[in-house]
């Protein structure tokens, strides 16, 4: 599913059309995708001003002068095609700004899109209980770390996808991250030293920004909103590469285990 670069990269290439422009129609495709359409996006859509676009986690928000934020997910599939050349069945909200054409599309339909009042998006279900991000202004550090893991017996990798802990880091990135901090992905939370953790919220930041300035990584459904491919996944170093040797000590091959029901692949030369 589309992690935090791609989200990122979304925004991005939203707000450089979409910011500051007035939104002239708005048109709902089917009463629903993962969940009901807001009954009243249309009407409080149209006509309002875009204030600004933002990233929390894995949700991207679109700011208006109405003092509404409309808040999308983009599932396990979805994307934001823009100016797309026809119209395509799985085209479910359609946006017309700026004289642009903003199409969410989502063949899964495990997307969503919801309208919420400004000053109440903080408190908002999906937004209130998230951890910290990794990047930006107040972003994760060793020591927020070091307390929510603090004797944790569960596995590092699990506790680094709990969004309570972390916002917005999924398998991909993960993966990515440990296998730079060379901390294996088994070991339990509580278990992972502080110069360990040190190691790791660079890996993580290095990890993400590599990512977001190649557009994020395409994998089966995901393209950014111009409809190009993101390549960061020519860059994986052991995500997806069971059997391979590892990049990094030349010696050791990557392996492949399953936690919490996903795949994690690692190397154990490089990772203790």
């Amino acid at each position: 599913m589309p992690e935090l670069p791609e989200v990122e990269t979304t925004v991005r290439g939203l707000a450089r059309l979409l910011d500051g422009q007035r939104i002239d129609r708005v048109a709902v495709n089917r009463p629903d995708m993962r969940r009901p359409f807001p009954p009243d996006l249309v009407q409080m859509l149209t006509g309002a001003r875009v204030t600004g676009l933002s990233r929390r986690a894995k949700y991207g928000l679109v700011h208006t002068d109405r003092q509404q934020t409309m808040i999308f997910h983009l599932g396990m599939s979805g994307r934001w095609r823009i100016d797309p050349e026809t119209a395509d069945r799985h085209d479910h909200l359609v946006i017309e700004s700026g004289g642009h054409v903003f199409a969410l599309n989502d063949a899964r339909r495990f997307g969503w899109v919801d309208l919420v009042a400004e000053n109440a998006v903080q408190d908002w279900p999906g937004i209130s209980a998230l951890g910290p991000e990794p990047l930006g202004h107040d972003a994760l550090d060793a020591e927020h770390l070091h307390r929510a893991l603090k004797d944790r017996k569960q596995a590092i990798k699990l506790l680094l996808l709990d969004q309570r802990i972390v916002a917005g880091l999924g398998n991909i990135y993960v993966c990515e991250a440990l296998h730079r901090a060379g901390i294996h992905p088994r070991k339990a939370g509580g278990k992972v030293s502080r110069p360990a953790l040190r190691r790791l919220i660079p890996a993580i930041r290095c990890v993400l920004e590599q990512s977001i300035r190649d557009g994020g990584s395409t994998l089966r459904d995901y393209a950014q909103p111009d409809g190009q491919l993101g390549y960061f996944a020519t860059r994986f170093a052991v995500y997806g590469r069971e059997g391979e040797s590892c990049q990094s000590c030349d010696t050791g091959t990557v392996r492949r285990i399953v936690q919490g029901g996903r795949s994690t692949w690692f190397c154990p030369k490089c990772q203790k």
